[in-house]
């Protein structure tokens, strides 16, 4: 490429050089002279007077003038001549040095490609020797890469498991040091200890007849009536050999309007669809009116006034709400009181606690949107306009979040106070084996434990470790780690105990002998 650019610059710098030579010049100058003189002389054998002098005057200015042509012509030649020589040395300057850095540049590859063939060669001898001497260690120790590894982290828990221990003593010596400064978050620590959660709702409502005769006329015709019954208020009828009629539907509104008009029926006596249908509907306007006296009944027990009617009547709801068995009116009543007496002591915000506790189960009414309980509620208080505060008490009475206020903490406490006491709620046998069996498989699943038993409703744990393996210190570490396994995993009713047992049994037992009765065998 050099060559072709080399040959098209000398190319243009050329083409004026041909265009005026100096000959050519030249020769057209005395071309031009001659040309002159012959038809000079031409003129002067044709003329009859001969003035030779005037002739000579004639001639003299046109060669004058053809003269400084030629040489302004010939000056012109030479400069642009030497512009394309100084040109073209520069240019080929150009040329050499771009020719040493390109032979710069090709020597510098060349030397870092055998550079790289190098440092490749070196590295894979390295990998081979690597291998060789990890071959040859995990021969002279009988280990392999991965046992080594255990090898050493076993080694290096047991080393800091003392220092682990000393640590946690540590701490809770600090904590006790620092109950007097932080009096109110201890008391409320304290508790929010042995607390339960929410397992199972109650999703029916019973009526017993009087008479089995009622159940046919339920019943109709093939089964007619108690479809167009169902139909109207969208939930399940079951009949069964007893005099038992339950009604079965997640919506309790719908399952108290089903209740209520069924309640008439029976109470008629003329059971069909057509009066199904009607009964269903004026039970239905009634409703709102009973939501509302029902939300009336409930604030005011608690002390609270001035809310939104719509509000009030979502609250009205409670009454036909269950909370694992524990009816919703009573549980939030009950929550309510507990959370203000709880604000009073502890000086905190007493509207905020009393409002927060009263709303803090509101989505659990909402049956027609998907999400918990508590989204739902978030959502519903600030269609209301709820204030901030309030609605915080709601969202964290589950500690979804982080606790943002102390009245939110009053909230939870209150809340689970009320579900915690004896004979609140009821728990089916299946969860209580579930939530038992969870924690033994959690605690089991750790190193070194031979057997768990839980006790007192999963509340006490206690865990055996074989003495060999775990020393007093890892002991120690173990429970905490048990602990905080559990709070991450299993699901139980308040606050769980775990503890470690590691017991060393030494036996001696004395053997007779003829020659020393005083010989001991040691087992």
């Amino acid at each position: 490429m050099l060559d072709v650019f080399l040959s098209r610059v000398k190319g243009l710098f050329s083409t004026p050089q041909k265009s005026v030579p100096k000959k050519e010049i030249l020769s057209k100058v005395e071309g031009k002279k001659e040309v002159k003189e012959s038809k000079q002389e031409k003129q002067d054998n044709n003329r009859v007077v001969f003035s030779p002098t005037k002739t000579e005057t004639q001639s003299k200015p046109v060669v004058e003038v053809d003269n400084s042509a030629a040489m302004a012509a010939l000056q012109n030649a030479k400069r642009i001549e030497s512009e394309a020589k100084a040109k073209e040395a520069e240019i080929f300057q150009r040329l050499s040095s771009l020719d040493e850095k390109e032979r710069y540049l090709i020597q510098k590859e060349r030397s870092l490609d055998t550079q790289t063939a190098e440092i490749k060669t070196k590295l894979n001898s390295i990998d081979d020797i690597y291998r060789k001497q990890m071959d040859k260690l995990e021969t002279i120790s009988g280990l392999d890469v991965e046992k080594a590894k255990q090898l050493v982290m076993s080694s290096t828990e047991k080393k800091m498991a003392s220092w682990v221990s000393k640590k946690i003593e540590e701490a809770r010596d600090e904590i006790k040091q620092k109950e007097e400064e932080i009096t109110k978050e201890v008391i409320i620590d304290n508790i929010r200890h042995g607390l339960t959660d929410y397992v199972a709702e109650y999703t029916v409502s019973t009526i017993s007849l009087a008479d089995e005769t009622v159940k046919g006329k339920i019943i109709g015709r093939e089964g007619r009536n108690i479809r167009a019954f169902e139909k109207a208020t969208g939930v399940e009828i079951e009949l069964d050999e007893t005099n038992d009629i339950r009604i079965s539907s997640f919506d309790s509104t719908r399952r108290e309007i089903a209740r209520l008009s069924l309640e008439k029926l029976i109470k008629d006596g003329r059971i069909q669809p057509l009066k199904i249908e009607q009964v269903v509907a004026q039970t239905k306007t009634e409703m709102d009116r009973i939501l509302l006296n029902e939300g009336k009944k409930i604030i005011q027990e608690v002390g609270v006034f001035n809310l939104p009617i719509d509000l009030i009547k979502e609250i009205g709801k409670y009454k036909f709400r269950f909370s694992y068995g524990q009816n919703l009116a009573k549980h939030t009543i009950e929550a309510t009181k507990i959370a203000t007496a709880i604000a009073y002591e502890l000086r905190a915000d007493v509207n905020t606690v009393r409002l927060g506790a009263l709303l803090h189960d509101i989505g659990k009414v909402v049956t027609d949107q998907e999400g918990t309980h508590v989204d739902l509620g978030i959502d519903l208080l600030r269609k209301y306009k709820i204030p901030e505060p309030i609605i915080a008490c709601v969202a964290e009475h589950h500690e979804d979040k982080e606790f943002s206020s102390v009245e939110s903490v009053i909230v939870y406490i209150g809340d689970a106070a009320s579900g915690a006491r004896p004979g609140a709620r009821y728990e089916v046998h299946e969860e209580y084996l579930k939530r038992m069996k969870n924690i033994e498989e959690v605690a089991i699943a750790f190193p070194g434990v031979t057997s768990v038993a839980a006790y007192q409703a999963g509340r006490e744990v206690v865990v055996i470790v074989e003495p060999t393996q775990v020393s007093d210190a890892e002991a120690e570490v173990l429970s905490q780690n048990i602990a905080e396994k559990l709070e991450e995993e299993a699901k139980w009713a308040g606050q769980i105990k775990v503890t470690v047992i590691r017991e060393v049994r030494t036996s001696s037992v004395i053997v007779g002998s003829k020659v020393n009765k005083n010989a001991v065998k040691n087992e």
